[in-house]
C-alpha cells in the first residue's frame, strides 16, 4: 500500500504493517504524515483497525494521537484558508485592464514545511503562455516569484475567513495590491487588482473564477 505525497515523495506505510516500528523516531515527518491522512482518510482508518488487533495497540493509539494533533494544525494551515484549490478564470464575467496578462488557472496546494505552492498559467497580452510559481505561506509576508517578469515577490494575508489582500513588488517597490474574495458557498471568487504595469499606467482589472477541485 503506497500513498503518493505531489511533490515527488512517496509515502510507503510499511510502518503501519511492521510491529517491531513501535515508536514515533522510525516514522515519517508528522507533517507529511498528516497531509496524507487528509488526502487519504479510508485508508488510515482501515490500516489501524487491522493494527487494533496486535500487541502494538497502545503504541499505535498514542501515535494516531500525535498524528490527530498534527492534523488539526495542519487543516487549520491549509484548509481554513478558502484559496485552496484550483480556479479556472471565466474570462466572461471579468474586466481587464487594455493589454492585461490573464492567469487562467491558479492552482494552491500544501506544500512541505506548512508552506503554500501557487501554480500559474495564463497568457500575456500578446496571447503568449505564461507559467510562474509561488512558494510561501499566507502570512502578510513576501515571498519570492519564480517565472514572472511583473513581480519578484508576493504576499497573502488572511483578512477573513473568505477574503485575502495581496501585494506585489518588483525591484522592491509595491507595483500591484488586491483583494481576493471567496463566496460563500466556495465555488467561486472575485479578485481585484490595482497597480502600475510595465509601461507606469496605472490599471484596474476585476477577475472571476470558478473552483474545479
Amino acid at each position: 500500500m503506497h500513498l503518493r505525497y505531489r511533490d515527488k515523495f512517496n509515502l510507503d506505510s510499511f510502518w503501519l504493517k511492521d510491529e517491531s516500528l513501535e515508536d514515533t523516531a522510525n516514522l515519517p515527518a508528522f507533517d507529511i504524515i498528516a497531509q496524507e491522512i487528509v488526502r487519504f482518510p479510508s485508508v488510515w482508518i482501515d490500516a489501524y483497525r487491522r493494527k487494533r488487533s496486535n500487541r502494538a495497540v497502545r503504541t499505535n493509539r498514542t501515535m494516531l494521537v500525535a498524528l490527530a494533533l498534527v492534523l488539526t494544525a495542519t487543516a487549520a494551515t491549509f484548509g481554513a484558508n478558502a484559496l485552496m484549490g484550483t480556479w479556472k478564470l471565466n474570462e466572461g464575467k471579468s474586466k481587464f485592464a487594455p493589454g492585461a496578462t490573464k492567469n487562467t488557472t491558479v492552482t494552491y496546494a500544501p506544500a512541505k514545511g506548512d508552506m503554500v505552492k501557487c501554480t500559474v498559467d495564463g497568457v500575456d497580452k500578446d496571447g503568449k503562455p505564461i507559467h510562474w510559481t509561488w512558494l510561501g505561506k499566507f502570512d502578510g509576508k513576501p515571498y519570492q516569484i519564480k517565472g514572472s517578469p511583473s513581480f519578484d515577490t508576493l504576499t497573502y494575508k488572511p483578512v477573513k475567513d473568505r477574503t485575502n489582500k495581496t501585494t506585489a513588488t518588483k525591484a522592491g517597490k509595491v507595483v500591484m495590491r488586491g483583494t481576493i474574495t471567496v463566496a460563500k458557498d466556495g465555488k467561486s471568487r472575485v479578485v481585484t487588482l490595482t497597480g502600475t504595469g510595465a509601461n507606469g499606467q496605472k490599471f484596474t482589472d476585476m477577475t472571476y473564477y470558478d473552483k474545479q477541485q
